[in-house]
């Protein structure tokens, strides 16, 4: 089985989806005039502006439940996976896509605020992927595919991979306890411990709906977040005479790898698409939810997410784990040579012990105590994440068939992910990864795909862009959305609150109330 989802693995991740993913990017980045550098500060803005409503969450809700996709393994296990197999260049790939994945993320995220719906059983905001390849292009079978693809990802693929982290994380701090044969695996006391602490607590929540993933995402993705770059920087501080040795190695490798150059692009950008998340379809079902006044502010928010994933968190893992020393690079080299060992040949690649051992090298037991800390808040609120992204689509594909089928179909996926966050938890993490990648690069494939064919078909976000900006040089203070304006049809949501919004200035209308 193993190595037939490894082959499956390598067809999905060929170099073609590495530049699918860079050039659509670049691509976009040139088409905004580079939205991600030119309306940063908008971003910042914008992030404490929006208000929840009875029906949507916050601008910076929506970007907690975002982050707590992207913040996951990927920065801190991932990120040791990249150095690990791709040489320390493998960080500077994962910032170009970060970069440009920046503007890819404000495509998807405003195409899925344009084409969201209000779901007619729970009244709460739908979008994403499914709804806009159904609603943009007409193509409701592409829709479907995406929904199906989504909930084999995030049902059932993905989780695994953070479960099985948070797990690594928590036995190596608490040892693994007494042996046990589980399903015939051999399993540690304290694994199942932490196993059940995690469903119990994972049940809770998902059984809340997205307002309680919401609530818990905006407290404890900052918290974790912040707490994570700050300790970062302290090492960083604490190797200051290194930081310009570590840029310069960075930089040197990403074009001269110790790994080879093909490596340290292909590591580079895999994991920087897992960590992200930019262009895989994701954050986009956490943007629809939002309550804003323009598609577009959602979309410059979530770009914004990219950064703080990508620039802040991943690269405080980089720092930390390059200024230590606390790596070793395997490469292309047969199974268990490395081309640079600084740390014990049994270190698994594959998981958070690179950075681990550099938290430990400064703050000693404090600091491996902190990294299991982090990496079971980051990954269980990832695990969240890919439920809420589970749901959106089971309720894509159950909105019509009716209030039974709907219920029914929302009960069985939050089932789903816990057996899955179970099954992740106690398998072998490099199993695992490989299942991750083949989700994220399924999910990849199809959004990238639909959402270039939507450029060129129709461009709504390019419109979208024109049509903020020119209000914000007019110094609008409520701005507006008018989707016929722009010839964009099979927009419910908006064309909705576009003639609430002629109604309530008709009813204000001094002229209209002396006619009454």
């Amino acid at each position: 089985m193993e190595d037939l989802v490894n082959l499956v693995n390598g067809i999905i991740w060929s170099p073609a989806l590495i530049y699918l993913c860079l050039g659509a990017g670049l691509f976009y980045s040139i088409m905004t005039r580079f939205v991600q550098v030119r309306l940063f500060g908008e971003m910042i803005k914008l992030l404490f502006t929006g208000k929840s409503s009875a029906d949507g969450i916050s601008s910076f809700q929506a970007l907690a439940v975002a982050l707590a996709g992207r913040v996951g393994m990927g920065n801190i296990a991932g990120v040791a996976a990249a150095i690990g197999f791709g040489g320390p260049g493998a960080v500077f790939w994962m910032w170009v896509v970060a970069f440009l994945g920046a503007s890819t993320a404000y495509v998807e995220s405003t195409l899925a605020q344009i084409y969201k719906e209000r779901d007619v059983i729970t009244g709460e905001y739908r979008g994403g992927p499914a709804y806009y390849f159904e609603r943009a292009l007409g193509q409701k079978w592409y829709g479907i595919l995406f929904a199906i693809a989504s909930i084999l990802a995030c049902g059932m693929f993905l989780p695994g991979v953070q479960a099985n982290g948070v797990l690594s994380a928590f036995t190596q701090l608490m040892g693994e306890g007494t042996t046990m044969n589980v399903a015939g695996l051999e399993v540690g006391s304290m694994r199942l411990v932490g196993l059940a602490i995690i469903l119990v607590i994972l049940g809770i929540i998902i059984f809340g709906g997205i307002k309680r993933i919401a609530t818990f995402t905006e407290y404890a993705v900052p918290f974790m977040a912040i707490g994570y770059i700050l300790l970062a920087l302290i090492i960083m501080f604490s190797n200051f005479s290194l930081i310009p040795d570590v840029f310069g190695l960075i930089i040197s490798d990403a074009f001269t790898a110790q790994a080879g150059f093909g490596a340290a692009i292909g590591w580079g950008v895999k994991r920087g698409i897992y960590s992200n998340e930019a262009g895989q379809g994701t954050g986009p079902h956490a943007a629809a939810a939002a309550e804003v006044e323009h598609p577009s502010q959602q979309g410059l928010v979530q770009a914004f997410s990219v950064y703080v994933d990508t620039l802040l968190v991943c690269s405080a893992t980089a720092f930390m784990i390059l200024s230590t020393g606390m790596y070793n690079v395997q490469g292309t080299l047969p199974e268990g040579q490395f081309i640079l060992q600084n740390v014990a040949a049994t270190t698994e690649i594959n998981s958070p012990a690179f950075t681990q051992m550099a938290m430990e090298s400064v703050y000693g037991t404090f600091g491996n105590v902190f990294i299991a800390i982090a990496v079971f808040f980051f990954a269980f609120t990832t695990i969240l994440a890919y439920y809420y992204i589970a749901e959106v689509n089971v309720a894509y594909l159950t909105r019509f068939i009716g209030r039974g089928a709907n219920k029914t179909g929302l009960f069985l996926v939050k089932i789903l992910i816990m057996v899955m966050v179970a099954y992740g938890a106690l398998n072998s993490a490099g199993y695992i990864w490989a299942i991750g990648d083949i989700g994220v690069g399924l999910m990849a494939w199809l959004n990238i795909v639909g959402i270039l064919v939507i450029f060129f078909v129709a461009r709504p976000t390019l419109t979208m862009l024109r049509d903020y900006e020119a209000q914000r040089k007019a110094g609008v203070t409520r701005y507006t959305f008018d989707p016929a304006k722009f010839g964009i049809k099979n927009a419910p949501y908006w064309e909705e609150r576009h003639l609430k919004e002629q109604q309530r200035m008709a009813a204000q209308n001094p002229l209209n109330k002396e006619h009454r």
